[in-house]
């Protein structure tokens, strides 16, 4: 039946993309987004709008993740995309924290685009989104998730901040990264801890060298920022 073939296409994609996640071979998540492409031939969204939507968020976590892995912009722009059209069918008031993870997914793929770009304006849309999630997924509701979001505002903050004067966006990035930090060592989340950590000891030195409290290190690339992505909707 169309939406067995469908339905194991989607699962297909998930156990490639899973793979993918593991290696450094970008392969399997290749594979994952022509599995998800396959199975949104019979999840269509005037039949099957969850399954339709659901397939479409983990696509775009797969082309997110090809388009950070391969610094390639269109995988990002392909991303983008998809969290749109699975929006249309996470509506707010019915699947909120559904809606609140698809929101932090926009976002890492609005930031990465916003690494690349000149302007601003892909960042600021990232920040909304982020804050838009953490407007559903709060920390009594769903404590990890609402920390995960946290420290990818916290990154979108730190990007703004190096291109913007002044020490405010450091600032805020600094108490967004601490809110998280005390929930991932509540709960004993290693990994996580470490990533922040991480994030935040970047924003305290480059919150000191704007402050001239530090001395100007050497001109090195800057270190890449780790955003947390909710996969397996």
């Amino acid at each position: 039946a169309p939406l067995d073939w469908a339905m194991t296409q989607a699962n297909l994609g998930n156990v490639l993309a899973a793979i993918g996640e593991r290696g450094p071979d970008t392969r399997p998540l290749r594979e994952a987004v022509v599995a998800y492409r396959e199975a949104l031939r019979e999840y269509r969204r005037d039949r099957n709008p969850l399954d339709w939507a659901r397939t479409l968020s983990n696509l775009g976590n797969a082309l997110s993740s090809l388009g950070d892995r391969e610094n390639e912009s269109s995988w990002l722009r392909e991303a983008v995309t998809a969290y749109r059209e699975a929006l249309k069918e996470h509506p707010r008031e019915r699947l909120p924290l559904d809606w609140a993870m698809t929101q932090n997914n926009l976002g890492n793929a609005l930031a990465r685009i916003g690494e690349r770009d000149v302007g601003l304006a892909r960042i600021e849309e990232a920040i909304g989104c982020y804050h838009d999630a953490l407007a559903e997924c709060t920390r009594e509701r769903a404590p990890m998730q609402w920390a995960m979001t946290q420290n990818n505002l916290g990154g979108a903050l730190l990007r703004l901040g190096e291109r913007a004067n002044g020490t405010e966006q450091f600032e805020a990035a600094i108490v967004t990264f601490n809110d998280a930090l005390s929930v991932f060592i509540a709960a004993s989340a290693i990994y996580y801890v470490e990533v922040c950590w991480e994030n935040r000891d970047r924003a305290i030195g480059l919150l000191a060298e704007r402050k001239g409290t530090a001395p100007a290190p050497e001109p090195l690339p800057p270190p890449k920022f780790e955003s947390l992505l909710f996969s397996g909707l």
